[in-house]
């Protein structure tokens, strides 16, 4: 309700009217994955530094048609982001700014749903670029994989089930070769294949046995 109020309020907000595709009805039947490195984990003070999008028609992931930019921060880079996603400031400073990229990012994902791994945090931080270029935040519908996931896995637990949503540990129960971590394309590419398989299983009311060896669910084609 408050998601649907907001989307109202920020399409009649909307400072630039050639952005109105956004709030409109997307018939694509595609979904976006979405994944962002950041400067630091503050939402308020770090910036991004790259983002992946890849585009999802059905159970086919259209990496060859995917969007990957390093992006220059006007945040310093913190080191304990730099250990996590090994992104230097000498490697985004040749970059285009968040001003540059975002009108393309923005016709890229379109109407779409994003969906991604704890994409909360992705969407707030973009949000914040959004909101002072646009006056609006991100309108698209969002859905967390970790979310669709628990909901196969540990919807109908008994209280006291021990759950794991870390990303790695999804990865390997839905039997997804993992590449390496942190890096905005691989993990928007990890999230998109939980998505596919993830769905396919809904579809078929399928539910992942708790305990059960990894490596045993669904099939996603990449292309």
């Amino acid at each position: 309700m408050l998601r649907a109020l907001r989307r109202r309020i920020d399409r009649v907000l909307l400072s630039d009217r050639t952005y109105d595709f956004l709030f409109r009805p997307d018939d694509s039947g595609e979904v976006v994955s979405l994944d962002c490195e950041t400067s630091g984990f503050s939402i308020l003070a770090d910036d991004v530094i790259s983002i992946a999008a890849i585009r999802i028609r059905g159970s086919k992931i259209l990496t060859s048609e995917a969007f990957h930019v390093l992006v220059r921060p006007s945040a310093a880079m913190e080191a304990s982001a730099i250990r996590v996603h090994h992104l230097r400031e000498q490697d985004v400073v040749g970059a285009r700014t968040m001003q540059q990229v975002l009108p393309e990012f923005l016709r890229f994902i379109g109407g779409r749903p994003l969906i991604g791994y704890w994409i909360s945090f992705d969407v707030r931080m973009l949000n914040k670029y959004l909101f002072t270029w646009l006056n609006i935040h991100l309108p698209n519908r969002r859905i967390d994989v970790s979310e669709l996931y628990y909901e196969r896995k540990y919807g109908a637990a008994p209280p006291g089930t021990a759950v794991d949503l870390r990303f790695a540990a999804i990865l390997a129960d839905l039997g997804i070769p993992a590449l390496p971590q942190h890096d905005a394309f691989n993990d928007a590419l990890g999230a998109a294949e939980m998505y596919v398989i993830l769905e396919d299983m809904r579809r078929r009311k399928v539910r992942i046995p708790r305990g059960r060896q990894a490596g045993s669910a669904g099939m996603f084609s990449i292309g």
